[in-house]
């Protein structure tokens, strides 16, 4: 029985940890479409994990790309998604999160009349993780279940923060994660983004995030080890 998993990195310093860990256990590294990847198996009691995992560049085109990419050329079962975030409120430094919805908070179509973030047509525009994947993450200690924003800015600015917290209730933005999670929710797969919260998303935010990404931590790694062993231990992922 096999499953494929592919994994989800913007910059090379979220995905340094990750490939060397799998380099450790006999990683094949590649490119797909123009992006950094390594694939290794997992192996237990006749299942074999199939895992994917693609430095995708920074920013909602390149994640969403990406994911389509491991999804229509791959055929990947589930997507995870790994790397740092900045806070917007309840959150701190250094917490460990696990995202349950996600939203695009600069999609803006104000200008005809529709409220911040909701899409034209009708269309969904507030994705959820999928719950096994969630509870996953949760079974290691200290992982915070989170709201999540994103957008193509690299948020420092107050008034901004204050307003899509307000709108949205987001406790934490990033630039790839609702992309990741709008494409995935068109096809069917299951989706979770793990983050690591660098900053507090302010005019202190480049250096605070600067100064975590060069340290190039292996939590978030281990967190995703963590998660494939128990897809291979559910017997319900296999049925």
């Amino acid at each position: 029985m096999n499953k494929t998993v592919g994994i989800l990195f913007a910059d090379t310093m979220e995905y340094g940890p990750f490939l060397k860990w799998a380099k450790e256990i006999g990683a094949t590294e590649g490119e797909r479409r123009g992006n950094a990847c390594c694939s290794i198996k997992l192996e237990k009691d006749g299942r074999v994990l199939d895992v994917i995992g693609v430095r995708c560049g920074i920013g909602k085109v390149n994640a969403a790309s990406a994911t389509a990419f491991l999804i229509g050329e791959d055929k990947v079962d589930i997507i995870l998604n790994a790397g740092l975030s900045g806070a917007v409120q309840k959150l701190r430094r250094e917490d460990m999160i696990a995202v349950e919805t996600y939203v695009e908070c600069d999609y803006d179509l104000t200008a005809i009349g529709k409220p911040l973030g909701v899409k034209a047509d009708g269309q969904k525009y507030i994705y959820e993780a999928d719950e096994k994947l969630m509870s996953y993450a949760l079974m290691s200690d200290g992982i915070i279940s989170t709201k999540a924003g994103t957008g193509d800015i690299f948020l420092t600015d107050k008034v901004k923060k204050e307003l899509y917290r307000d709108t949205f209730g987001i406790e934490s933005f990033d630039m790839e994660t609702a992309a990741i999670a709008g494409v995935c929710d068109k096809c069917g797969i299951p989706m979770l983004s793990l983050r690591k919260i660098s900053d507090d998303a302010d005019d202190a935010s480049v250096e605070d995030y600067r100064e975590m990404n060069n340290r190039q931590e292996a939590c978030l790694t281990e967190l995703l080890v963590n998660i494939f062993y128990r897809i291979l231990d559910d017997d319900s992922q296999w049925a």
